[in-house]
Order: C-alpha cells, then sequence, then structure tokens
C-alpha cells in the first residue's frame, strides 16, 4: 500500500469520515490525483475537507482536473484561487476557504475570536483539523 493508501486507513481508524460519501470522495480524490507531482499532505487535508460534500468535492475535482492538465508541481495556482474565493465568500464559507489555504501553505489555522460561524461549519472544520493531525502523523 502506497503512502496514499495510508492516509485513507489511518482517517478510517479514526473515524474521521463522517458517512460512506465522504469517504468515497476522499479516496476518489487520493487515487486519481496522489500520484501527481502536485500531491503533498497540505493537498491532502484539502481533499478530507472537500470530500465532505458534493458542492465542495466539484469544486476541488475541477481544480485538481485543471492542475493536472497544465501539468502543475506545487499548489501555487490552487492558493490563488482559494484567496479569491475567501474573499469573495462570507462567513463559513471563507473560513473553508482559508483553512484550505492554511492546509496547503503549511501555516497554522486560527480563527477569528469573534467569529460567529453557523450551521456545521464550526464541526466541519473542527473535524478537518483533527484529520489535519492524523495525515500529518503518516506523512
Amino acid at each position: 500500500m502506497g503512502k496514499e493508501g495510508k492516509y485513507v486507513e489511518a482517517l478510517e481508524d479514526q473515524g474521521l469520515f463522517e458517512n460512506p460519501g465522504h469517504r468515497t470522495r476522499f479516496k476518489e480524490l487520493v487515487d486519481c490525483y496522489g500520484h501527481y507531482p502536485f500531491f503533498n499532505p497540505g493537498l491532502c487535508k484539502c481533499m478530507y475537507l472537500s470530500a465532505w460534500d458534493e458542492e465542495h468535492f466539484a469544486i476541488i475535482l475541477q481544480i485538481l482536473s485543471d492542475l493536472a492538465i497544465g501539468r502543475e508541481r506545487d499548489t501555487e495556482e490552487m492558493q490563488i484561487q482559494g484567496d479569491a474565493l475567501a474573499r469573495e465568500e462570507t462567513g463559513g464559507e471563507s473560513y473553508m476557504y482559508r483553512l484550505s489555504n492554511a492546509f496547503l501553505a503549511g501555516e497554522e489555522f486560527v480563527m477569528d475570536e469573534d467569529a460567529e460561524l453557523p450551521g456545521d461549519y464550526p464541526y466541519i472544520i473542527s473535524r478537518a483539523m483533527e484529520a489535519a493531525k492524523v495525515i500529518d502523523s503518516c506523512s
């Protein structure tokens, strides 16, 4: 089993997939893009976060397809797009893109003290942060 498969297994062992769809989407991303030169632990963390639902899965799938077609060697273009989306969006969505960019940059993610996120966003972000620790332990 390659390193990519170990990410799936480790996340599964820790119970970090919310449902079978989340696991399947994540595994598809890792299987398809885990061997590209731009794949790294930061991108793997973004894959986990984006696999949470169909909408975000479709967004990352398009971005990764563009990176693969352009024969990119890093995720710089993805970070540029993430910055633009974080400025464009508000509330929870903005934080999701900020978290993704922190993952890609290998930086610590810190929420604003006065952040009040609606719905499931706090839970999703906390689970993604837990998954990030697991992914780091596999790297």
